[in-house]
Parts: structure tokens; sequence; C-alpha cells
């Protein structure tokens, strides 16, 4: 039983693919080999449904529902759609994308009308398997995860979230002014407030609250982050089961979490998360989010790729943002979206414009036969950081080694070697 996979990461895609753009017919050709075809949504595809949300995942996300046609027909298969911009238009857009992926037949995990539909496992059947997919993410506003469904009341629509549950570990003198400044301001009224009513769940008794953070006493300074107990134990249950009904089992991460001095490397929560998720009968972690590359590992003998970087990238020529995003920058809301983003990026010397790493990623393929990975390949990709917006952001493959060699160098703490050979990476298992 042998089967083929291929993955790529974001997909912020606004504008229709053009049928035969300078690389598109040699990536498709690509994508086409394989039996298992995954990209990251990170938009909403709809036409105005829903209204946009008092928060966003930073620019509104929507096209036109038909960049889903233009995703398929490249080659795309399956998808994740649980991010941090599946609820840019409120629940009335999650549902009609969602809606506008069934119409077309797609496969997607991530999103539902309730968590039950949001967490479950979806699958695609190839002609040798069966392979599950598990789609969550680690960014979202509180009003994006989806609600359990009860016994008496609906659930809520929404996303499968990971919360994370952080902790700052101060050192005694830097927890002595904390308290102090607690005291002083009386900060914390509104909760301990909230406490004394029953809303609020008081903090663990070894901590301090302040701001929303939790601080406790320790011989260093750090911060501890971990997934929160319970979206970890509703992951572990679903691989479980998706185990029992598929062959493969593929886990899509969407996380922006780390240190933004050092962006590239992953936060301890993901690395925690993943490896639980491949002791629990994982075959693959799929990391998406920080819209650049990050590692790859090899735990047990299965991939983890921290983060695949973009795929297709198109934050600049969205068709309309609303009335927030020009206030939010004391602009008015009558400028043509064009000259809002000329503005916000203060004419190319600021944003992902200028961020070399976001503007060119790897796509992994791999083989599974009888439940193992025996190599993995690495093709590098550009999306074309040189052109104008107007035509940036497509993928194309490219000979470029540096690529390979930066995810060498990002790999290496993990202990993966990368072997470069025809302008490709390989990973030997």
């Amino acid at each position: 039983m042998k089967t083929t996979f291929v993955a790529t990461g974001d997909s912020f895609i606004t504008r229709r693919i053009p049928e035969h753009y300078p690389g598109r017919d040699v990536l498709q050709e690509l994508l086409m080999k394989h039996d298992v075809r995954f990209n990251n949504l990170e938009i909403t595809c709809h036409e105005d449904a829903g209204y946009p949300a008092a928060f966003s995942g930073g620019t509104w996300a929507m096209a036109d529902p038909a960049v889903l046609d233009d995703l398929k027909a490249l080659g795309f298969n399956l998808f994740n759609t649980a991010n941090n911009h599946a609820s840019d238009f409120s629940h009335g857009g999650l549902l009609e994308t969602i809606r506008n992926l069934k119409k077309r037949g797609l496969v997607y995990a991530g999103t539902g009308k309730n968590m039950a539909e949001a967490s479950k496992a979806v699958y695609l059947d190839t002609a040798e398997c069966r392979v599950a997919l598990i789609g969550i993410t680690s960014d979202f506003h509180d009003s994006d995860l989806a609600g359990e469904q009860g016994p008496v009341m609906a659930g809520r629509p929404g996303v499968n979230g990971m919360r994370v549950n952080r902790v700052c570990h101060v050192t005694e003198d830097y927890l002595g002014v904390l308290r102090s400044l607690v005291k002083e301001t009386n900060m914390n009224s509104y909760e301990e407030y909230g406490v004394k009513l029953g809303y609020v769940n008081p903090a663990p008794a070894d901590t301090l609250s302040m701001a929303g953070m939790r601080f406790c006493l320790d011989e260093r300074n750090y911060i501890e982050e971990k997934p929160a107990k319970a979206d970890l134990e509703r992951t572990v249950l679903e691989i479980q089961e998706a185990g029992r009904q598929a062959d493969y089992v593929m886990v899509s991460i969407h996380t922006h979490g780390g240190s933004y001095e050092d962006y590239a490397n992953p936060p301890e929560f993901l690395e925690v998360f993943a490896k639980a998720c491949i002791d629990a009968g994982a075959d693959v972690i799929l990391g998406h989010g920080p819209h650049e590359l990050r590692a790859v590992e090899v735990y047990k003998g299965k991939p983890i790729f921290y983060s695949l970087g973009n795929f297709i990238f198109q934050t600049e020529t969205v068709d309309r943002q609303p009335a927030e995003a020009y206030s939010n920058k004391g602009l008015p809301v009558t400028m043509k979206v064009g000259e809002y983003m000329d503005r916000r990026s203060d004419g190319g010397k600021r944003g992902y414009g200028i961020l070399p790493p976001v503007w060119f990623s790897v796509i992994p393929s791999w083989t599974m036969e009888n439940g193992t990975v025996t190599q993995i390949r690495l093709y590098p990709v550009t999306l074309g950081r040189e052109l104008p917006r107007s035509r940036r952001g497509f993928p194309r493959l490219t000979e470029d080694d540096g690529i390979l060699e930066h995810l060498q160098k990002l790999s290496s703490i993990y202990g993966t070697r990368i072997e470069i050979q025809d302008h490709v990476g390989i990973i030997r298992l």
C-alpha cells in the first residue's frame, strides 16, 4: 500500500489564478503526481456574506468563491480552514465559505457550525488508502472559537481552537514589584469581583494575576507556554478515532506564536502539541501561520513541518476593507483600498513586503508505504517579491539552493539532515 503526499503552506489568495502564468504548468504537474494534495486555505470565500468582525486576523480576508475552483484546478483535494482569518466576516462569512467548499465537493477540516463539526477528522479516499485530516488553530479571537453542542442549546459556528496556557515565571525581586503594583493600582478589582460573583474562575493559588497574565515564583525569568489540556485531549481523542477509520492521519496546525525577535523558531507549545499528536497516532504534522518557513523535525519516524511558509500571498490586493480598517489608521473611510494599502505600508517601506522570508517557501513531498515514511523531498518555491503587488504572490518552483540552505540551518537544531541534490532538498529516514 503506497500513497504519495504533497503539502503547501498558507494560501492568502485574493485574485484568480491565471491559467498560464509563468511557472504554473510545472507547479501543477508536480502537485498532480501525488495522491494527497494539501493546502491551508487562509481566506474566506463568499460575496459579502455575514458582517466584518470587530477583530480580524490583520487584513479582513475575503475573496471571490471562484478562487476555490482555481485551487481545485491546480490540483488540491484537501484543505485546512482553521486559522485566524476564518471568522473575519463573523459567522455568516465562515458558514458561507463552508457552503462554497461543499458545493465544489472539496474536503476540508477545522471549521464548522459547532465544535463537534469543527474538530472532527475528515476523510479523503485515494486509490490505495484512506487519509484523515484534523485542522486546528492556536490563533483566534475568543469569539472565533466554535462552541460545543449542548442538550438544550445549539453550538456556535467557529474554528477548532487550541488555547495556550501562558505563565510568566519570575524571580522574587520581580514578583515583589508586581505584587506591589497590583496592590497600589487595584488593577485586579474587576477580576476579583467577578470571582466573588462566580463569573470568573479564581487564579491558581501559586500564581499572581495581572492584566490577564499569570505570574509565579521561580529561580529565573521565562514564559512557559503549554497547550490547554481540554483542547489537547479533544485532539488526541480525534486522532485515535481517525486511526480506527483511516490508514493515515494528518494534523494541520495554524500558529503564529513564538518569539517575534526570532520568529523562525517554533514556540514551546507547538513542539509539545506536535509530539503529543504523533504519540497519539498521527503520521504527519503540517504547520503554517507565521508566513515563513520553520524547521522540519522527524519524531519517531514521523515528520513535523513546524511551518511550510506561504504558498500564495496576496494580502494587499483584497477587493475592499471595512470601515474599522481605515479608522484604525486614522484614514477616511472613503479612501480606495489600494491607497489604504500604500498608507499602511508607508509606500512599501514596512510590512510583509520588506521581509524576504515571507516570499519563499518549500513544498514537501513524501511517500507512505505500510505506515512508514522512507524519504521526504523539498521543492523550493518563490513568490516573486521583486514583482509589483499586482503580480506578486503567485508561487513558482525555483532552483534557488539558498532556500534549502536556510531550511537546513533551521532544522539542524532538531538533528534533521537535509541533503541538496539537483536543487531539491532530501531528508532520508
